[in-house]
């Protein structure tokens, strides 16, 4: 019995040497990020509107609405810029 056991905690354990899990846990992150502030701003915590087709356009307007944060962000990095108007 004992012998399964430890078996099963090998498995359980997060220092996997070839770094998958720690990969998926910083994509994990991003994605936690935007559901929360989704929620949290965009106030999709609770819905306002009743059918699927309402509250998808909710959801639409609340991910336009996260680009256009992360949109100002990148601009306003220094190392970014917009590239010159061709004349």
């Amino acid at each position: 019995m004992q012998r399964r056991r430890a078996a099963a905690e090998r498995h359980r354990r997060t220092d996997h040497p070839h770094g998958g899990y720690a990969i998926s846990q910083r994509i994990r992150k991003r994605i936690e990020e935007i559901w929360g502030w989704a929620k949290t701003v965009g106030g999709l915590r609770r819905s306002r509107f009743r059918g699927v087709a309402k509250l998808q356009w909710a959801a639409y307007l609340v991910g336009a609405a996260y680009n256009l944060r992360r949109m100002a962000t990148l601009l306003a990095l220094p190392h970014l810029t917009l590239p010159a108007a061709a004349s």
